[in-house]
Formats: C-alpha cells, structure tokens, sequence
C-alpha cells in the first residue's frame, strides 16, 4: 500500500482511539467533499494530500506526509455557543497529533499542523455548517 494511504489510515486509527468531547469516529476519503446538508452529526473526514520526498543524503532521502482533516457539522444556528464547541474540537484534534508519533505507524511524527483559515465563512454563509481543516504534516522514515 502506498505510504500516504497508510499514513492516512494510521491518523484514522489515533483519532478514533482517543477521546474528545463530542465523541466522533473519524473516516478516510480520497475527497472531503461530502452532502453538507447530511452533516447532522460531527463529521471528521481524513484526506491524504502530498507526500515530499527530497534527496538528504547521496543514498537517503527525507520524506513527509501531508493530511488534511476536515471537522464539520451543520449548524442549527451560528451562535456563538453553537460554534465554540466545534472550535474547541479542532483544538483538542490538533492537541492530539502534534509532536507525536502514531501508534499505528511509529516512523511517523507530527512535525507541523496548520489550521488557516480556521473555518470555511463560505460553509457558514451559505450553507450553515462549520468547517475546519487541519493539514497535518508528519516525517516519514522508511
């Protein structure tokens, strides 16, 4: 199986084995495009996509993963009360990868998460859900 794929598989793995408030079960796809209108519940989407791989070395290269993790729900109204939660779901999310290796894939560590913009305003706007993507990028040793 291709890197990435397992990469992704193994980010799938350490977010469905952890704990956040609300409870989510996390799913990999090969886009993160789903019916907004179907997103009643937190929907966390893992998605590869990139994989670096530059010359370190005349006989060893250095390789990086990228995953992107959508959070999104549709919202019955864009309080804030509605939204802090999701907000701190990212959080909580990011807490959990960063500086860390997985457990299912120990020659991979976090090394980089970005979450920008932190919310898609254009998901609020016109179709009242909340979401979010953090790219999260790992080195690879292989």
């Amino acid at each position: 199986m291709a890197a990435i794929v397992t990469l992704a598989d193994a980010v799938v793995t350490q977010l469905n084995a952890a704990t956040f408030d609300p409870t989510v079960t996390a799913e990999r796809h090969y886009r993160p495009r789903v019916e907004l209108g179907d997103v009643e519940d937190v929907r966390v989407t893992v998605v590869p996509k990139a994989i670096r791989t530059t010359a370190a070395t005349r006989g060893a290269a250095s390789h990086e993963g990228q995953i992107d993790i959508a959070i999104q729900q549709r919202l019955s109204d864009e309080t804030a009360a509605a939204i802090d939660p999701l907000m701190d779901l990212v959080q909580q999310i990011a807490d959990q990868l960063l500086h860390r290796r997985l457990d299912a894939m120990p020659q991979a560590l976090c090394v980089r998460l970005t979450n920008e913009p932190i919310y898609a305003v254009d998901h609020l706007d016109e179709l009242r859900t909340f979401t979010s993507v953090l790219t999260v990028t790992y080195r690879l040793r292989r």
